[in-house]
């Protein structure tokens, strides 16, 4: 067999990615689809587009090479994680479109179960923060406003699961109702120290243990595809949540190794080892991917807007046509002019987790520029980045001697050598970036014997593009004051 195939299912694009036995990429096929925002604050998807860009992706990439599925060893699978669908277990049809992660409808519940004293607890069980960002609010919110949902969730008639565990159940036609390790620990509902839903937690977000699925480790055969859509029979052995598939692809696989990809959002995940612990500066303590078959944690920033600003920029205020041509863009300019830009539009993710603090644009002059925004808007997600990473060297012993990098804005040259500046340590971007899709090939390929030990893997990587930072200390000190100052104006605007 040649090939692996990673089904990489994203927050804005479906997409799918063969690669072969040396790591690299045969062929990619990618399909968008539809944002809906019934609201403000609210962000919805259809699941069945979902479902059908997926697939329609997954037999388009077999297309382009000429593969047939009798030449792709498994499947793995990564995807948007605490996105939420709930559907029907006899029709397999979702009762309500899928309530995406960066939905913030239930951040009222999310702060009167806070003010009730329950987050330490849950703190304490999951490694995660009462936040809207996380499923279990939202699974609840479905219970609660679908009519005769809840009588249904309570008589075993519906499932529950992010979106590998509804990419699973349609392409294994409902046989397997399974999420990894690394799905569940993003739920609010998972006790990531006993490795179990936890009875506790779902009594509390009031959701029904029946909806539940079986939880399987990340590099594992779980199931064969057995639909008719030119899959059939292939092998389904690799499960991870976006960023925890993104650390492994980057090969961060031991104690301290660290990378953050520029998506949709940004996430900085640093490998702590097999013990778990707390963050004392509000970073969560997620499971990491491992095809070791035990629990594995990272510490873990999540920053709610990132890729997503350049989106902004593109069509809600038309300042470019296509995200390639901010780099040129913000290009045209020496530096920002002044301006700071925080992209607070949902709130702001760690270190903060702020859910009502606003986006805010500032130092705006006679003279300001097109170009002067756009930069702004790059060195805003490098600034965020910088946050986290500070509060994470704060937590470990040893400070991280390098930045792993990858996704869509880890490409543009400009914005990489300001984030090492920004940081003060060097940036590398490894030969191929899609980490997030190689994690989730690498976890597929070696449940299935495709590559016969991590350190193969290590062995056949190519060659890094490494950024040096280049601006002196004082000059980085002031720059990131200036920001700060605008974040905190940032978290005043609801006051």
């Amino acid at each position: 067999m040649e090939y692996i195939l990673a089904l990489d299912q994203g927050t804005t694009s479906s997409r799918a990615i063969l690669f072969d036995a040396a790591g690299t990429i045969a062929a990619v096929a990618q399909h968008e689809f539809q944002q809906f925002y019934p609201q403000q604050g609210w962000v919805e998807h259809d699941p069945t587009e979902i479902l059908t860009s997926q697939m329609s992706c997954a037999v388009e990439v077999l297309g382009k090479v000429g593969a047939r599925p009798r030449d792709v060893a498994a499947i793995g699978i990564t995807n948007q994680r605490e996105t939420v669908i709930v559907w029907d277990r006899a029709t397999g049809k979702a009762i309500h479109p899928a309530i995406v992660w960066q939905d913030r409808r239930t951040a009222a519940k999310c702060r009167t179960l806070e003010e009730s004293g329950a987050g330490e607890m849950i703190s304490s069980k999951t490694g995660l923060v009462i936040d809207p960002y996380f499923s279990a609010t939202k699974v609840r919110w479905i219970l609660e406003n679908v009519p005769g949902a809840k009588e249904k969730a309570e008589r075993g008639e519906l499932a529950f699961g992010t979106v590998d565990s509804w990419l699973v159940w349609h392409l294994t036609s409902g046989k397997r109702h399974v999420t990894d390790v690394t799905n569940a620990s993003r739920t609010l509902l998972y006790n990531v120290v006993k490795g179990e839903w936890d009875e506790e937690l779902l009594r509390i977000f009031g959701v029904p243990r029946s909806m539940m699925p079986d939880v399987a480790w990340s590099s594992e055969k779980v199931g064969e595809v057995s639909t008719t859509l030119g899959l059939g029979g292939i092998a389904i052995a690799g499960i991870a949540g976006d960023q925890q598939a993104a650390l492994f692809g980057q090969m961060c696989w031991n104690k301290g190794e660290a990378k953050n990809t520029y998506g949709t959002g940004c996430f900085l995940l640093q490998n702590i080892g097999t013990e778990f612990m707390r963050s004392k500066h509000r970073l969560i303590t997620t499971v990491a991917a491992s095809a070791q078959k035990r629990l594995e944690y990272a510490f873990e920033g999540s920053i709610f807007i990132g890729g997503a600003v350049v989106q902004w920029l593109r069509d809600n205020v038309k300042l470019i046509e296509a995200s390639n041509e901010v780099e040129a863009l913000a290009a045209s300019v020496s530096d920002t002019g002044g301006v700071v830009f925080v992209p607070a539009f949902v709130g702001l993710g760690a270190p903060h987790w702020d859910p009502h603090a606003g986006g805010l644009l500032i130092g705006l002059r006679r003279d300001t520029s097109p170009g002067h925004i756009a930069r702004a808007a790059l060195e805003s997600i490098a600034f965020q980045v910088a946050d986290v990473l500070e509060a994470m060297q704060s937590e470990t012993e040893a400070s991280i001697p390098a930045l792993r990098v990858d996704g869509g804005a880890a490409v543009n040259d400009l914005m990489m050598q300001f984030q090492a500046d920004v940081l003060g340590v060097p940036v590398v971007r490894p030969q191929v970036t899609e980490t997030t899709a190689l994690g989730a090939a690498y976890l597929a390929g070696l449940a299935v014997g495709f590559w016969p030990s991590g350190e193969a893997l290590r062995s056949g990587a190519g060659k890094d593009v490494r950024f040096e930072p280049k601006m002196s200390a004082s000059e980085r000190e002031s720059l990131r004051a200036r920001w700060h100052k605008a974040v905190e104006r940032s978290k005043a605007w609801t006051e």
